[in-house]
Order: C-alpha cells, then sequence, then structure tokens
C-alpha cells in the first residue's frame, strides 16, 4: 500500500479532469484579463481610492462625525434631563418623606391631646356627676326633712284637734254651770 491519499471523484470531476488534459497546453496560455494595463485588484484599488476622495471631497467624513456629534449631545441632554429629573424626583421623595414625619408627629400630638382632653373630659364628668349626686341626695334629704316637718304638723296639727275634741268631751261632761263660774272668776283674776 501507498501512502498516497485515496480520491473519491464522481464523473462530472473525471469529465472535467479529462477535458483539462486534452486541452493540456493551451491551458498554460491562459492570462487573467486586464484592461488599460491594469489587474482586476489593481481596478479595485483604483475605485476604493476614489471612492474614499470623493468621501473626503464631499466631507462625509466630517457629516459623519457631525451626525455622530449630533446624536452623542442628543444623548447628552437626555441623560442631563434623566439627571434632573432624578434629582427633582428625589427632591420630592425627600419632601414627601418629611411631611410624612411631620404627619405622623403630628398624629401623635393630635392623639395626645385628644387623650389629655379625654381625661379631663372624664374627670369633669366624674366630678359633674358627684356634684349632681351630692345635689340630689341633699335635695331629696332636704324633701325627706321638709316631709317629716309637714308629718309632724300634721300629727301635731291632729293631736291638738283630737285633744281639742277630748278637752270638750271631758269638759261638756265634766264642768257644768257651777264650775263654769267658777272657772270663769279664776281666768278674770288672772288677767
Amino acid at each position: 500500500m501507498s501512502n498516497a491519499p485515496t480520491v473519491i471523484a464522481t464523473e462530472a470531476a473525471q469529465v472535467a479532469t479529462e477535458a483539462a488534459a486534452e486541452v493540456g497546453a493551451d491551458a498554460a496560455k491562459i492570462v487573467d484579463p486586464t484592461a488599460l494595463w491594469l489587474a482586476p485588484y489593481q481596478w479595485v484599488s483604483v475605485a476604493m481610492l476614489v471612492l474614499i476622495l470623493i468621501m473626503v471631497w464631499k466631507k462625509v467624513p466630517g457629516l459623519i462625525t457631525g451626525g455622530l456629534d449630533n446624536k452623542i449631545a442628543e444623548i447628552k441632554q437626555q441623560l442631563d434631563e434623566a439627571k434632573a429629573l432624578r434629582a427633582e424626583a428625589e427632591d420630592l421623595r425627600n419632601e414627601y418623606a418629611a411631611k410624612i414625619g411631620s404627619a405622623e408627629r403630628d398624629a401623635e400630638a393630635m392623639l395626645l391631646g385628644a387623650q389629655r382632653e379625654a381625661d379631663t373630659i372624664l374627670e369633669k364628668a366624674e366630678a359633674d356627676s358627684k356634684a349632681m349626686v351630692e345635689r340630689r341626695k341633699r335635695m331629696a334629704e332636704d324633701k325627706i326633712a321638709a316631709a317629716e316637718r309637714d308629718a309632724i304638723a300634721e300629727v301635731r296639727a291632729n293631736a291638738a284637734k283630737a285633744a281639742t275634741a277630748a278637752s270638750r268631751k271631758l269638759i261638756a261632761e265634766k264642768v257644768d254651770a257651777e264650775a263654769s263660774a267658777k272657772l270663769a272668776d279664776e281666768v278674770i283674776a288672772s288677767i
């Protein structure tokens, strides 16, 4: 076995190889095409040089850099606006945080004030209720004392009426005309 690689060729490749062998000597004479004594790669170089010269002449790089500079300026402006908006947002956040803190302190102060006021009202209500109970108690005691006085006066009046009636009855039964005259003389003498 030899060290040469095995080549697998298709029919088309074999036909092309046979055609090249037939042409043989003619194939060695083929030369690259030229125009005006320049090879194709040289024409490409000339075209690129002309394109670059036209771009420089028409200031295309300046336009490109100007466009890029304008875009950079726009981006900087947007960044500045974003920074300003962020600063404004932070200021608003700080302001509202301060307002919330102030509102919480005010709410605590209001709560303490309301608690003190409620305690004061409660103490006053207790004092007023004690005073009212005391007043009502005195009024009841006064009414009871008045009722007792009225009852005593009524009992005395009834007792006096009963005593008078009993005295009349006793006097009428025990005193006759002679005792009556003697009693009248005693009363006149005492005057």
